[in-house]
């Protein structure tokens, strides 16, 4: 075998997993959500910068307020899903750099001390953390129904604040009757590599 991991394993995270679209009613536990947290915050990043922020929307008020910020096509599956994450980048993230990345704590303020630059920066290692993320809900026995499609601005002013850009909404659970579509296509390994 080329890889380390067992087949079990490599199916349960990649082969056999799907996006999820319909979930049944079988909640998600604060325990999975920290375990999953617990497991996937060892994904590398740059600097070993965290920018994720994720919100948890469990409350049915919170719900309402959410929902309306999706495209049409999300409302439905946003609205009945167990668990809801909100995944945001923090544009402030340099400031816990000192103490995540000692080796060299001077980066925040050599790399991170211009707003533009820590925007593109924290977009690019949150968008890690959440693939991370994704593949830990997988870890757990869930299935996530990762979406982009929603009202950005609308569920920044409705959750978060000027500091944080939201990025992906995740709905979280088990996956219900006719969860997910046929596997579409990927690109072969011929197509995607090059070596030089």
């Amino acid at each position: 075998m080329s890889l380390a991991l067992d087949p079990a394993a490599q199916d349960l995270l990649f082969r056999e997993a799907h996006t999820a679209n319909t979930f049944t009613d079988e909640p998600v536990t604060e325990e999975q959500v920290q375990a999953i947290y617990d497991l996937v915050k060892f994904g590398p990043t740059a600097f070993n910068q965290n920018p994720l922020r994720v919100t948890l929307v469990r409350s049915a008020e919170a719900r309402e307020r959410l929902v309306p910020h999706m495209a049409e096509g999300n409302r439905a599956k946003t609205a009945t899903a167990p668990l809801v994450a909100i995944l945001a980048a923090d544009n402030e993230f340099h400031e816990e750099l000192p103490a995540l990345f000692p080796a060299f704590p001077q980066a925040k303020d050599a790399f991170f001390a211009e707003r533009p630059v820590r925007e593109g920066s924290a977009a690019l290692n949150a968008a890690l953390q959440a693939a991370y993320f994704i593949v830990g809900i997988r870890a757990a026995g869930l299935a996530a129904g990762p979406m982009t499609g929603f009202d950005a601005e609308g569920i920044r002013k409705e959750f978060l604040d000027d500091d944080h850009t939201p990025l992906i909404v995740v709905n979280i659970g088990r996956p219900g009757e006719g969860a997910s579509y046929p596997r579409s296509p990927r690109l072969p390994y011929e197509q995607v590599f090059t070596t030089v």
